[in-house]
């Protein structure tokens, strides 16, 4: 094919040697791909987790001298994260001035001074008022632990779902409906407890062979015949799934919960610093 490289040899099992080589190649490079595409369609789409939402930290850096300012603004830079976007506005040489709080209180910027004196009592008020940050910092290594911090308190967190707890079905009860008024008959499993904690409020996994069969809100969640608010483990109860009867001894149920997973800030003990989502 046009483009493809000439290869000259001087002997036809010279040729054949490398002929079965480049197929063999071929064969390993289709195999490979084939095993990178059947992980793609195995990974879950993890559609249990919310989308990421990523909220903006506006800065403006003044500093010493020029090379300064590059310098910080690049470590403030390398600190963006999933979460959070460190977006510097403004950059200039020199102390905070009046000039630099307008713009931090139309932008709603806090204020980043390295190797600069403190601003005058008038601009330190003036941000008081505006209730604009201020970060003055002479070790850029305490500069960036300050706006890690700042980072991970405004970072919005992910939500996802988690196993909070794990049972097992240990038998099966039936609840009859002794009239319309009273509803449906009712299943109820009665479950051991084998893992973590049960709650009333989360949401319920029933898993049959290692398959999710069903999943719905608790409708009930008892211990010795007594309404309970959770369970732990070790215990037996009751359990009902809403407009769930399709139980069976042996079936697995999962207590799942909705926790909310905030970034890390984490440093070494080389001096780095990095948010961790």
């Amino acid at each position: 094919m046009a483009g493809d490289d000439v290869v000259v040899v001087y002997s036809e099992e010279r040729a054949r040697m490398l002929s079965q080589g480049r197929k063999k190649k071929l064969e390993k490079d289709k195999v490979r791909k084939k095993i990178n595409e059947e992980k793609m369609e195995d990974e879950p789409e993890n559609s249990e987790e919310e989308p990421v939402k990523r909220v903006e930290l506006p800065i403006i850096v003044k500093a010493d001298v020029q090379g300064t300012v590059q310098a910080v603004t690049d470590a403030l830079r390398s600190l963006n994260s999933p979460q959070v976007f460190v977006n510097i506005v403004h950059v200039g040489v020199g102390p905070i001035g009046q000039s630099d709080i307008d713009m931090a209180q139309a932008c709603g910027a806090c204020i980043v001074g390295f190797n600069i004196r403190n601003p005058p009592s008038a601009i330190s008020l003036a941000c008081n008022q505006a209730k604009i940050k201020i970060c003055l910092h002479r070790v850029i290594y305490h500069l960036l632990e300050e706006i890690g911090k700042l980072i991970v308190e405004k970072a919005p967190g992910t939500s996802e779902t988690q196993v909070a707890g794990e049972a097992e079905v240990l038998s099966i009860f039936e609840l009859k409906g002794r009239s319309k008024s009273k509803g449906p008959d009712v299943k109820i499993a009665g479950c051991r407890i084998t893992d973590g904690r049960f709650t009333k409020s989360a949401t319920m996994r029933l898993l049959r062979s290692g398959e999710v069969v069903f999943e719905g809100s608790c409708a009930s969640l008892k211990r010795e015949k007594q309404d309970v608010e959770a369970v732990g483990k070790g215990s037996d109860c009751g359990l009902v799934i809403q407009d769930c009867d399709d139980f069976r001894v042996g079936d697995i149920i999962q207590c799942l919960e909705r926790v909310v997973r905030k970034p890390k800030f984490i440093t070494s003990e080389s001096g780095a610093v990095r948010i961790e989502c």
